[in-house]
């Protein structure tokens, strides 16, 4: 039997930072993850705050997953605040799919955010692809069968002004638990979130 703290038997995990985050975002979940999750892969993306659009930022990602796993090893994968829509980007639309086994969205605008449409997109073109109706998002919804060749678990808060409106942080299909936090930092560092998280991050 393993043990509360022994390594579970599961694939690399990929964490993907937010816009304005770095790797150590996730500071407190590789904490609770503690060993139990011992491959961790969390590549730094220059988004240049919104200006990198997100089909680069995924096809970076995926030369990282390249780099550092191969071209062929199963992944999980958590994408937090965009991170999750360029995670989403590369499984959809870069043959992420055809490795990976889970996809985790967390506080990402995958259905887009109001908060995204004042931004001029000729400059931001990263901030663009999170606009409602934006011309990615319109593609990544549009088919959605590679996305139902995975497990996919969307982790929101309904109150999250980041993504407005909160609801709307959800990927189209599989599993989606609302967080009881109040920011969308507090998607990664608040207790509540956490052991969700955790838990989710911790099954077979």
């Amino acid at each position: 039997m393993v043990s509360a703290r022994s390594p579970i038997p599961s694939p690399p995990l990929v964490l993907v930072h937010g816009l304005l985050d770095s790797p150590a975002v996730f500071n407190k979940l590789r904490r609770e993850l503690a060993e139990r999750r011992p491959h961790l892969l969390i590549p730094a993306l220059p988004l240049r705050l919104g200006l990198t659009p997100i089909e680069q930022a995924a096809e970076l990602l995926g030369g990282h997953i390249r780099a550092s796993l191969g071209l062929e090893e199963p992944i999980d994968l958590l994408g937090f605040s965009i991170g999750g829509v360029i995670a989403r980007t590369w499984i959809q639309l870069m043959g992420g799919h055809q490795r990976t086994r889970r996809f985790i969205s967390v506080g990402s605008p995958q259905q887009g955010t109001l908060t995204a449409q004042p931004w001029p997109g000729r400059v931001f073109k990263g901030i663009a692809g999170l606009k409602w109706g934006s011309g990615l998002l319109k593609r990544l919804n549009g088919n959605l069968d590679t996305l139902h060749r995975i497990e996919c678990h969307s982790f929101y808060s309904a109150i999250d002004l980041a993504v407005l409106p909160g609801w709307r942080a959800v990927l189209p299909i599989g599993a989606r638990t609302e967080l009881p936090v109040a920011t969308h930092p507090q998607l990664l560092r608040d207790p509540a979130a956490i052991g969700p998280l955790t838990r989710e991050l911790l099954r077979p």
